[in-house]
């Protein structure tokens, strides 16, 4: 006999706003040392190679462990994991603000990946087993995908408001008060949750998942910059051996760290890939945009990054909104596939944008990120409703891992078509450096006098804006076929309420029953 899941009361919801804290400083940190690093590279001298390790290190280590950070949250404990990781986080960012080396704040930016890593799937997986009602998880879903989303443009902001009235490692200390209000709070509001009967950790998955993750995010992320260089080919290919030899490790052990089974649970595999898709769109428009506004529009960094903050009011209600939508009865296809199509829209909107269209842009940017937000707020629900309540950590891991390859695959796919057509619109009498990239024409642009420089500037904005014009053709066709695969994929997929704790998405016949 079937019965109503427990509705979530005022305990769950305060729960969901102190697990909305790290969230969004986990966020942040992929963004937070925009506006710091010219400090940091005065007081620590960082070389050309450990500047950039300051910043990526956080990044790829937190892609590298979100697979086993997932599984050992099912097997230990989510909350408990949470906690550790909260710990963590908390005295990496005291490290990190007091470090006096380069080496020290990279160790430390390490650490703080290692602690993101067990946060973000933690939080999205207590969500899962606090929220068993439909209606109220595709709420707090839907909140928990609007404030990942804004915390990335809020760090770089947040960078520049405190590096301008205080010094570099205020940037890492404002972590520090959410961090303890979590540790002091989390024990009290949020239930402990695992898999009863987990098996025993696939140590060898560990080294497996990370070799598979780390080199393909490498190489996705640096094929913008440097076109299609050997090293980063070389690396990719590396990454999809080792994904293969993870693959088969998790098909062949008797206790795999990824369970094959949820990849047989229906939504959870379109749910996935479409996850993926979105990210890949998300970040593609933002690679371009950021750059529009500081080296075509000429902004400050911190001028670009106030803009930047004007698409979040779209993007504040997209996932509410997509959420009553469903709950009224629209079905959950149709709403991703018009969340794909508006997605595609803002790249139509970004398509005729000229060297002199901030408005334009900036619209574009909200469209963008308002579809993208109904897509993943409604497929992150699908994809944990679709999984077994036990395995909610691996589930939230698979799909945080599955937006850092879409992001970078997106980043390096119209980043590559962008740079292509920029370099092909570059005059050949142009400087080599000013032919590569837009960043390196304005540099030489500043040593050239008057005429010569500003002509140089102007050739570089236009082929700049081209390849972004060029780039959002690519990624509006993506995206519309994005949302032909939802409505074929989700027709018939909808979520079942949790019974005895457990729920799953049902594959309706074709006449509904």
């Amino acid at each position: 006999m079937t019965t109503n899941p427990p509705r979530a009361g005022r305990r769950e919801w305060t729960a969901l706003t102190v697990l909305m804290l790290p969230l969004l400083l986990v966020s942040m940190d992929v963004s937070v040392l925009y506006f710091a690093i010219p400090q940091i590279s005065a007081d620590l001298a960082p070389s050309g190679t450990q500047q950039l390790w300051i910043f990526d290190i956080y990044g790829f280590v937190l892609a590298g462990l979100l697979m086993t950070m997932g599984a050992l949250g099912d097997r230990i404990g989510r909350r408990r994991l949470l906690l550790l990781g909260a710990a963590a986080f908390g005295a990496a960012s005291l490290l990190a603000a007091y470090a006096h080396t380069a080496e020290t704040l990279i160790a430390a930016r390490a650490v703080l990946g290692i602690g993101g890593a067990t946060l973000m799937p933690s939080t999205m997986a207590l969500v899962r087993t606090m929220f068993t009602d439909p209606a109220q998880r595709a709420k707090a879903i839907g909140l928990w995908s609007g404030v990942m989303t804004a915390g990335i443009a809020l760090g770089s902001v947040m960078s520049g408001v405190l590096v301008e009235h205080f010094w570099w490692g205020s940037v890492f200390l404002v972590n520090l008060p959410a961090m303890v209000l979590l540790l002091v709070l989390g024990p009290v509001l949020l239930p402990e949750s695992k898999n009863p009967s987990p098996g025993r950790f696939d140590l060898l998955s560990v080294p497996l998942s990370m070799a598979a993750v780390l080199p393909v995010v490498y190489g996705l992320k640096e094929l913008p910059s440097e076109g299609w260089n050997v090293r980063y080919v070389v690396s990719i290919t590396v990454g999809l051996l080792f994904a293969a030899l993870f693959v088969h490790r998790q098909r062949t052990t008797d206790s795999p760290m990824i369970s094959p089974a949820l990849f047989r649970g229906h939504g959870f595999t379109p749910a996935l890939a479409l996850n993926t898709l979105s990210a890949f769109g998300m970040m593609g428009s933002s690679f371009f945009t950021t750059q529009y506004l500081q080296s075509v529009l000429g902004r400050s960094a911190l001028e670009a990054a106030l803009w930047s903050l004007l698409p979040s009011v779209l993007i504040g209600a997209a996932a509410p909104v997509a959420a009553q939508l469903v709950q009224r009865g629209v079905e959950r296809a149709y709403v991703v596939t018009a969340g794909f199509v508006i997605a595609a829209g803002g790249y139509g909107l970004l398509a005729p944008a000229g060297t002199d269209s901030l408005w334009l842009v900036l619209a574009a940017c909200g469209v963008v990120a308002s579809g993208i937000v109904i897509v993943m707020s409604l497929l992150t629900d699908l994809a944990l409703s679709s999984a077994p309540v036990e395995k909610a950590g691996s589930a939230s891991s698979l799909l945080e891992t599955g937006t850092e390859f879409g992001g970078a695959l997106g980043m390096a796919a119209l980043g590559s078509i962008g740079t292509a057509v920029y370099r092909h619109e570059m005059p050949g009498t142009a400087p080599a450096p000013a032919q590569e990239t837009l960043g390196g024409a304005l540099a030489v642009a500043a040593e050239l006098p008057g005429r010569a420089g500003d002509a140089l500037v102007t050739a570089a904005r236009e082929a700049f804006t081209s390849g972004m014009q060029a780039a959002a053709v690519a990624g509006a066709v993506l995206l519309l076929g994005a949302a032909g695969l939802a409505a074929a994929g989700l027709r018939r997929i909808r979520v079942r309420a949790d019974t005895n704790n457990a729920g799953q998405a049902d594959r309706l016949s074709p006449s509904g029953v």
